[in-house]
């Protein structure tokens, strides 16, 4: 007799296959062997990067309670990596309760680190990471070598196993630890160490540690290099490189270090005559991109003081208004960084500051501090002041700008872009817009698109590089309200990210040079007026093909030159001549036809999109800025360094 089947939405009754037995017990880090990605992010490059930061972010503790001076970071030719400091070295003697060596324990049990005991690390960045073990477990094989007590100690491991015991293997006068490890290629989708990326983070970390010494060595055939990292000046430092060669305002940077309530607040501050802003925030070393109660405390403060300072020294005495918080940051670039015992973060990828009580100790700490400074150096305030009190004459003249582009209700009778081609859906998590360059590829766009849930925004040249631009001149440019419009958030003071219309904006240009120039802009846009879209993870770049190449009905895309090059000997089989074979090389969307538009680059089954992410932003502010900005030498020398990277030019 035949089993009724359970009706629909209902549970079949008794337990099924469902015992004890069916419940898996991971021991050891087989967990993060089996699930990396939540342990790392990801099994790509991000993840892979990360195993570095995970070990680097031990030996800047042991910089950090005062035990260490120099880390040095050595890429070697089969991409291994090694690193090594001068600290205490990992402890050898054996745990209590673990029954094995300190070290062991340390690199194969999860959650187990000296940065939970306080007497140990004060403070320390390890513990937003994942833990040395982690490493461990995601490397094919990895090595230590501990120095304490007169002695060299090693230990080997493969995929977190322990493969050969801790041993005693020389003598030494020094102290310290020195980890070697492979990344498991069984793992990473990706295992190529990129120079530039590892570079950026040590040369952040040096910066925030200063006095700490940091090398880096590529021993790689055809990229051997080595730099070394030290700021004795630390955020002083660190300011001047991020201002880059904007014209300072002033001309030594304004610099904070104090210790209140138990919590370590360092400052640098130094204004240029340009119109962005350039916050940096860390807690515990850890780049907070997502501010917190820290950035939150710092801003309040910076308003507060100079409104206060304006009005004392009778500069806003002729003026209806205060200064806003936007105002007083025109042209600030500041690097602010908290060391905290107990830091809570917050926020989808966990840099956010969520303490409390960190917001009121940063506002004391500021107040008091740039009062001081101001007394003393009126000159500058003055100046300060003055750039400020200019940027809120402009602020008022783009008020009524700023209202042509906020979203409306009906009531206000407001009305989206009249080039704009929305789609019939209204939930923002289902529609997605396309910022398309030229008319013309906007009407194959228009009629390539599934009207339900694309919409298509045409944009007519290139639009305003606001690198260079106040918001009033910003909000002046057609586009560019067309563009705030659509996307229906507001801009500056006015931004929401709940009221987003669309949950995908996707830049698409064409593949050429002068689509790669509006594509910068675009993202140089999104990124200083529009910054919370990036973070949320809404913007996206379109991937058009380069190449059409036909013998018939067969008919492939190519996205590079070796796929056009492969697809070319597929379909001359080495038989017939490759005469028979037609390439077309598009230069424009506008040379596709609406199906071809469609088939490679907006059908979600059949497209790539990029997500634009931000990594790293102060690498994003440099980059914008040499490419952007006022200075021509600074971008002759990035044309001439990466002239060589360039696949597609046209000439």
């Amino acid at each position: 007799m035949a089993k009724a089947k359970p009706e629909a939405g209902k549970a079949p009754k008794g337990n099924g296959d469902y015992q004890a037995d069916s419940i898996q017990v991971l021991k050891g880090l087989e967990a993060v062997r089996r699930r990396p990605a939540m342990y790392i992010g990801s099994v790509s490059g991000r993840g892979l990067h990360h195993l570095v930061y995970e070990v680097v972010d031990n030996s800047v503790d042991e910089a950090l309670a005062g035990y260490s001076t120099r880390i040095d970071v050595t890429i070697h030719p089969d991409n291994a990596v090694t690193v090594t400091d001068n600290g205490r070295g990992i402890p050898v003697d054996v745990h209590k309760t673990e029954k094995k060596p300190g070290v062991e324990v340390a690199l194969t049990v999860l959650h187990a680190g000296g940065k939970f005991d306080k007497s140990t690390y004060k403070v320390s960045g390890g513990l937003h990471g994942v833990g040395v073990s982690v490493v461990n477990a995601l490397s094919e094989q990895l090595e230590v070598w501990v120095d304490r007590d007169g002695k060299r100690h090693h230990m080997a491991f493969a995929r977190g196993e322990t493969t050969r015991k801790l041993e005693v293997v020389g003598k030494t006068k020094g102290t310290g630890t020195r980890v070697w490890f492979k990344p498991d290629t069984e793992i990473f989708t990706e295992t190529r160490f990129d120079y530039a990326t590892i570079a950026n983070r040590l040369r952040e970390l040096a910066f925030l540690n200063k006095g700490l010494t940091i090398t880096l060595k590529d021993e790689r055939k055809g990229q051997q290099k080595e730099e070394t990292f030290v700021y004795k000046g630390g955020l002083a430092e660190f300011v001047k490189w991020v201002l880059g060669t904007r014209r300072p305002l002033h001309a030594k940077p304004i610099v904070f270090e104090t210790t209140r309530e138990g919590v370590e607040v360092e400052g640098a501050i130094q204004y240029d005559d340009q119109y962005s802003e350039n916050t940096f925030t860390f807690v515990n070393n850890i780049n907070t991109h997502e501010g917190g109660t820290h950035l939150t405390g710092f801003k309040s403060a910076l308003t507060r003081t100079i409104n206060e300072w304006a009005k004392k020294d009778g500069l806003l005495k002729k003026e209806e208004f205060t200064l806003s918080g936007d105002d007083v940051r025109e042209g600030l670039n500041c690097v602010l960084h908290v060391k905290v015992k107990n830091p809570q973060f917050e926020g989808q990828t966990k840099t956010k500051l969520g303490n409390s009580e960190i917001e009121g100790i940063v506002k004391s700490v500021v107040n008091d501090a740039l009062g001081e400074f101001f007394d003393k150096n009126p000159s500058v305030a003055r100046a300060i002041i003055a750039k400020a009190v200019s940027a809120a004459r402009a602020r008022e003249a783009a008020r009524k700008a700023r209202e042509l582009v906020r979203k409306k209700s009906g009531l206000d009778g407001g009305l989206l872009p009249g080039k704009l081609a929305d789609c019939s859906l209204d939930d923002p998590n289902l529609c997605e817009m396309f910022l398309v360059e030229g008319d013309s590829a906007g009407g194959s766009a228009k009629m390539a698109r599934v009207r339900e849930f694309q919409a298509i925004l045409p944009l007519r040249g290139k639009i305003l590089n606001v690198q260079k631009a106040r918001i009033d001149k910003i909000l002046s440019n057609e586009e560019i309200r067309n563009m705030i419009t659509a996307i229906g958030t507001g801009v500056g003071e006015d931004f929401k990210i709940e009221d987003a219309r669309y949950h995908k904006i996707i830049i698409m240009t064409d593949a050429d040079v002068d689509g790669a120039h509006i594509r910068t802009l675009l993202l140089t846009f999104f990124y200083k007026e529009m910054k919370e879209l990036i973070d949320a993870g809404y913007i996206y770049i379109a991937q058009p093909p380069l190449y059409r190449v036909a013998k018939g009905k067969e008919v492939y895309y190519a996205y590079t030159e070796k796929e056009r090059d492969g697809y070319v000997k597929r379909l001359s089989n080495g038989a017939e001549p490759a005469a028979n074979v037609v390439i077309q090389r598009y230069k424009g969307l506008g040379e596709m036809n609406a199906d071809q538009l469609r088939d490679t680059t907006m059908d979600p089954n059949k497209r790539t999109l990029l997500k634009v992410t931000m990594e790293d932003a102060l690498e994003a502010s440099q980059l914008f800025e040499t490419l952007m900005g006022d200075e021509v030498e600074p971008r002759r020398r990035f044309i001439e360094e990466n002239a060589k990277f360039v696949r597609n030019l046209d000439v």
